[in-house]
């Protein structure tokens, strides 16, 4: 096995409380790494699903629990629902939002008919979250909610699919940041360190065609991983000098590159035009880095990203 990285690994995105080093899971003597702030936006749309669940709490003025994430979990088999909604009603109400968004539709039925128990789980959250007059949120806070489900109950999978389902993951992640560098920097920005805000829920209900993607390829991901349960080494400190290397010789400075691969967030912050660039030039990096090195970083990054 190669020597243990010294070099440290991107931080994960902050709203999902990991920071620090944690252990590669599930490799025998693997060595400690810190976690990629950018490699972890892996498996659908964290910021987006972020916000969703940030305004629909303050929508109703409802505190979040604990460490500030809602449970998704579904009830008990055969428990109540403790929302405003029962299941039937919460299903119908899930086909009236469809209606008005039916690009969200084939990744809301890929949920439906391959993980079945997943697609419980986000129906009672949408019940246990509903308002007093039974209203589950707009389309898009329903789309989130439904990549969250999965990703945090199957999410680790993905990170076991083969080449070209992995690939995919992160090419249209790469998509999505040029997208929203299109649409505003600041989003774009917004959107790399994990922010949620309505700016980005309302990006979503514009590029409908471009979330659902992303979601359906974190679903074939998954299933991919569930089949061919590739296994793959952490990433090596030679992969990660590269990276840096490369990086460098493309034009990013120091705060840029100590931003994207430490995680450390300078004063003044790079302007956000280069900052969303920088992250898009990040991801064409690893995109073009030789393919076992590609791969290593992109299955540790989901893989950790999952189980935070």
């Amino acid at each position: 096995m190669s020597a243990a990285p010294r070099r440290p690994v991107l931080k994960l995105l902050p709203h999902c409380g990991v920071s620090g080093k944690v252990k590669a899971f599930g490799r025998k003597g693997a060595s400690e790494v810190k976690i990629s702030r950018l490699a972890a936006l892996g498996i659908a749309a964290l910021a987006l699903a972020s916000a969703g669940t940030v305004i629909w709490q303050k929508a109703f003025r409802r505190e979040p629990a604990g460490d500030g994430v809602p449970s998704s979990a579904a009830p008990a088999q055969g428990g109540p629902w403790t929302g405003a909604l029962g299941r039937e009603a919460v299903e119908r109400a899930l086909a009236r939002k469809l209606e008005t968004a039916p690009e969200y539709a084939p990744f809301i039925e890929r949920l439906k008919t391959v993980f079945p128990s997943d697609y419980e789980a986000f129906l009672a959250s949408l019940g246990q979250r509903s308002a007093d007059d039974g209203d589950i949120g707009s389309a898009d806070f329903v789309m989130a909610e439904a990549m969250r489900a999965l990703r945090l109950s199957r999410g680790a999978l993905a990170a076991k699919a083969g080449k070209d389902a992995l690939e995919h993951v992160f090419d249209l992640q790469l998509a999505m940041l040029q997208a929203l560098g299109a649409e505003d920097p600041n989003l774009c920005v917004n959107f790399l360190y994990g922010g949620g805000s309505t700016e980005l829920l309302a990006f979503s209900a514009a590029n409908r065609g471009l979330v659902t993607a992303q979601a359906l390829a974190a679903a074939d991901a998954i299933s991919d991983g569930q089949v061919k349960k590739m296994e793959r080494e952490p990433p090596t400190e030679e992969d990660f000098a590269f990276l840096e290397k490369v990086l460098r010789a493309k034009g990013l400075d120091k705060t840029e590159i100590e931003a994207l691969l430490d995680g450390r967030i300078q004063s003044p912050a790079a302007a956000a035009e280069r900052m969303c660039r920088a992250g898009q030039i990040y991801l064409e990096t690893i995109a073009a880095m030789p393919e076992d090195s590609r791969l290593r970083i992109y299955s540790l990054a989901i893989e950790l990203m999952a189980r935070s």
